[in-house]
């Protein structure tokens, strides 16, 4: 299931490449959301090979995930590919320079399930797409929003 959306900022395309690959600032947003996150490399800046294993609540049960940076490219995109019991995660940023002062993100979400009780998961969850992509859309805004407070359009 692929979910996708786009929040425009009025900040140059660096700034806003700086404040989504801000990953301690990430990791303290989803702990006030009580997520856990526990970092897995030694990595002194953001790159390539940043690993993590973030837990979490959700229907009764705790949930974990590990999430991998696999591809940098510094101002435009981040790629990030995820793991949990049953689900595959690819976490795509691209920031597009609009003007010299605004830009775009285009932050998409990719899962594919892993075995029959994740597909009959996701199969029930097309039912209310609609519902999930504004939701989806919602979060985003809020993440961005929180990363430059004041910026985001």
């Amino acid at each position: 299931m692929k979910f996708s959306t786009r929040q425009d900022a009025e900040l140059s395309a660096e700034s806003l490449f700086r404040a989504v690959s801000d990953f301690d600032a990430v990791a303290r947003q989803l702990s006030r959301r009580g997520a856990s996150v526990r970092r897995l490399d030694k990595l002194s800046q953001p790159g390539t090979g940043m690993n993590w294993v973030i837990g979490f609540d959700w229907r009764g049960r705790h949930r974990e995930f590990t999430l991998e940076v696999t591809r940098f490219d510094a101002p435009e995109l981040i790629e990030m590919q995820g793991r949990s019991d049953q689900f595959e995660i690819t976490i795509r940023m691209t920031v597009v320079a609009l003007a010299a002062t605004r830009s775009r993100l285009i932050f998409e979400l990719d899962l594919a399930p892993l075995g029959m009780k994740a597909r009959l998961l996701l199969q029930t969850a097309r039912l209310g797409k609609g519902r999930l992509d504004r939701k989806f859309a919602h979060r985003i805004a809020e993440f961005v929003n929180q990363l430059g407070p004041g910026h985001i359009a």
